[in-house]
C-alpha cells in the first residue's frame, strides 16, 4: 500500500505542487527517523525531556527547514498552502506527536504575524523564522481563563513620551500551558491594551520575561510545556502586531479554521500510527488456531469501525483545506469546518489509539510496543487549540444559526444535493447520508419548536451530531469524485476507489443512526410532556435509515480485506 499525496488543492494551483510536496515529506520523514531512534523516543518519553537540538535541526533551513512550508514565499518560505501544512502535520504526528507539537508551535506562533503584521514586521520576524530557522511560542492561554481568549488578565499598559506618542509597552500577566515555552527565542502574546486584547512578540531576553520548569504531563513528553511569566516586561511599540491595539482576538479567530485543522492532522497521524501497529500485530499474532487478522471479532471491533471513522476524518480535513486554500467561507477562515474537521479526527485517533492497545492486548499496556506512548500523546489533541466540547458548541452555534436563517432549509437542501450524487454514482452510499441529513433537518426543528437550546447539554449534542452528518456528506461526495476520477488510483494516499467507496457506506450508516436514535433520544430527553417537539422528531426517516443498514457487515468485510490485501 502506498503514501502518496492527494491533493485537490495543488490541481487548481494552490500551495505547492505535488512532486514538491512530496520530496519534503520524504526528506521530513527520513530526517526524524535518522534523528530520532525507537530507543533515543522511548528515553526521551521516560525522562519527559523535549529534544530541542532535533527542534532546531528541524528548523535549520541549511538542514531540514520544514517551517519553511508555512512561510510565504515573499520572506523566504515556500509559500505552502493549508493542505501542505496538513500532510506536513500528519507525517510528524505519525513520528512523534509531542515532537510534532514543538515544531508546530512556530507555524502557530507565527500566525498572528502572518494575517495581522504589517510589511515591516512580517519582514523582520517571519524572514528570521525561514532564514534563521528561529523558534517561537503561541502564549494565548492563561491558568484562570483556558481556552476562552476573552477572559485573559494579562495587560499591557502603554508608556508615552513628552508627544503623546506610545513608545512601549509593559506586559504583566501570567500564560499557562505554552509549547515551546522555555525553549522558544520568541513568543507571541496575547495581552489586554484599552483598545481591547492584542497581540505581541517579546523576545526570550526581555527582562522580567521567565518559564516556570517544563509541565510533567501524562502524555507528550517530548514537547515542551511550560508556564510563563511576564513581571513589568517593557518592549518597543514596534513590537504590536499590526501596530493597532485591540485587533488580538479578531486575528486569533482568522486562523483557527487553519489551525484547528493542523491538530485535527495530529489526531489522524497519531490514530494512523496506532492502528497501523494493530494492524501488523494481527497479521503475525496466531491465537486458537488462526491470525488475529482472520477472526471478524477483532477485526471489525477493534480495526474496521476505525479506519472508517479516520478516513472520513481525512476527507473532511482535505475538503476543509481546499477551501481555505481556495479563500472560500468568511474571510477564507473556515472557522465551524475546522472545528468539525478537529473534533472528527481527534476523537477518532484518541479511540483508534485506545484500541490499538486491546488488539495488542498485554503487549500493548507495555512500553516496547509503542501504542501505549501513542494512546498518552494522541490523548491531547483532544484538550489543545480548543477542547472537543469547544468544538461541539462551537459547531452547534454556527449551523443553529443557519438552521435559523434558512428557516430549516440548512440541511435540507444537503440532501437533496446528496441525492443528486446518488442519482450519478449510487456506490458511495450519498443516499445514506441524505437520510442522515433530512434526519439532522427535523432534530434542529425539534429544537427549536421545543425551545430546547437553552439547555447547553443538548447544543453540545447537536455539535456531535453535526459532525458525523456533515462527515457523512463530505465522505460520500469524495468518495463519488473519487470514483469519477480516472486519475485517482494514482494519487490516493491508500486505498482504491471501490474501498474509498465501501467505507464511505460504512461510515454513512453509522451517522444516520446516530442522527437518528440520538437526536431523539436528547429531543425527548430535554422536551417537556406535550411540547410540539416531540411530535415533530417523529418525522425521522427512522424505518428507512434502519433498512440502509442492509449490507454493513458485508461491506466492513469487504473493507478488511483491502486493508489486509485479500482482495
Amino acid at each position: 500500500m502506498t503514501d502518496t499525496a492527494q491533493t485537490p488543492s495543488h490541481a487548481l494551483g494552490a500551495g505547492l505542487d505535488l512532486e514538491s510536496l512530496n520530496l519534503m515529506l520524504e526528506a521530513l520523514g527520513d530526517f526524524v527517523d535518522a534523528a530520532l531512534s525507537p530507543e533515543l523516543q522511548l528515553e526521551l518519553d521516560h525522562e519527559d525531556r523535549c529534544p530541542e537540538d532535533i527542534v532546531r535541526s528541524m528548523s535549520d533551513p541549511e538542514q531540514l527547514g520544514v517551517q519553511l512550508v508555512f512561510i510565504p514565499e515573499a520572506y523566504d518560505g515556500m509559500d505552502g498552502g493549508a493542505f501542505d501544512a496538513y500532510r506536513v502535520c500528519e507525517v510528524m504526528a505519525r513520528k512523534d506527536i509531542g515532537l510534532a507539537t514543538a515544531v508546530f508551535a512556530t507555524f502557530l506562533g507565527s500566525d498572528p504575524i502572518v494575517v495581522g503584521a504589517t510589511e515591516e514586521q512580517k519582514q523582520e520576524w517571519l524572514g528570521a523564522i525561514a532564514r534563521e530557522g528561529v523558534v517561537f511560542a503561541y502564549g494565548a492561554t492563561e491558568p484562570e481563563a483556558g481556552s476562552d481568549l476573552g477572559a485573559l488578565e494579562t495587560t499591557a499598559t502603554p508608556v508615552k513620551n513628552d508627544d503623546g506618542e506610545t513608545v512601549e509597552y509593559i506586559i504583566n500577566g501570567r500564560k499557562q500551558w505554552i509549547s515551546n515555552g522555555t525553549i522558544a527565542d520568541f513568543t507571541t502574546i496575547l495581552a489586554k491594551t484599552d483598545a481591547g486584547p492584542s497581540w505581541f512578540v517579546v523576545p526570550k531576553d526581555a527582562a522580567g520575561f521567565a518559564s516556570a520548569p517544563p509541565e510533567d504531563k501524562h502524555g507528550l513528553r517530548l514537547s515542551n510545556t511550560a508556564a510563563l511569566f511576564l513581571d513589568d516586561v517593557h518592549i518597543p511599540a514596534h513590537n504590536l502586531i499590526g501596530g493597532v491595539e485591540g485587533k488580538g482576538l479578531i486575528q486569533a479567530q482568522q486562523v483557527f479554521g487553519y489551525t484547528r485543522l493542523m491538530v485535527a492532522a495530529f489526531g489522524l497521524g497519531g490514530g494512523w500510527e496506532a492502528l497501523d501497529r494493530a494492524i501488523q500485530y494481527s497479521m503475525n499474532r496466531v491465537q486458537g488456531g488462526s491470525l488475529l487478522c482472520e477472526k471478524q471479532g477483532y477485526t471489525h471491533k477493534l480495526i474496521i469501525p476505525h479506519v472508517v471513522r479516520l478516513e472520513a476524518a481525512r476527507a473532511f480535513i482535505e475538503d476543509t483545506a481546499d477551501k481555505i486554500d481556495r479563500g472560500l467561507g468568511a474571510d477564507g477562515a473556515m472557522n465551524c469546518e475546522g472545528a468539525i474537521a478537529k473534533y472528527l479526527a481527534t476523537v477518532a485517533g484518541n479511540a483508534a489509539a485506545d484500541d490499538a492497545i486491546q488488539a495488542h492486548g498485554g503487549y500493548g499496556y507495555t512500553r516496547p510496543y509503542v501504542v501505549e506512548k501513542v494512546k498518552r500523546d494522541v490523548r491531547i489533541t483532544t484538550i489543545y487549540e480548543g477542547t472537543s466540547e469547544i468544538m461541539e458548541m462551537t459547531i452547534a452555534r454556527e449551523r443553529w444559526q443557519q438552521h435559523l436563517k434558512t428557516q430549516g432549509g440548512y440541511y435540507r437542501t444537503k440532501a437533496a444535493e446528496l441525492r443528486a450524487v446518488h442519482a450519478q454514482n449510487s456506490n458511495v452510499g450519498a443516499d445514506i447520508a441524505a437520510l442522515a441529513n433530512d434526519a439532522m433537518a427535523i432534530v434542529l426543528e425539534a429544537c427549536r419548536t421545543g425551545r430546547l437550546t437553552r439547555n447547553q447539554h443538548i447544543l453540545f449534542r447537536l455539535g456531535e451530531l453535526i459532525s458525523y452528518c456533515e462527515g457523512a456528506e463530505i465522505f460520500a461526495k469524495r468518495a463519488a469524485a473519487a470514483a469519477n476520477d480516472s486519475a485517482h488510483e494514482k494519487s490516493l494516499k491508500r486505498f482504491d476507489a471501490n474501498t474509498f467507496a465501501l467505507m464511505s457506506r460504512v461510515y454513512a450508516r453509522e451517522a444516520a443512526a446516530r442522527v437518528a436514535l440520538d437526536g431523539s433520544r436528547w429531543v425527548a430527553g430535554a422536551a417537556d410532556p406535550g411540547s410540539p417537539a416531540l411530535a415533530a422528531v417523529n418525522g425521522i426517516p427512522t424505518a428507512a435509515i434502519q433498512t440502509a443498514q442492509a449490507g454493513l457487515v458485508t461491506d466492513m468485510d469487504a473493507v478488511a480485506d483491502a486493508i489486509y490485501g485479500r482482495n
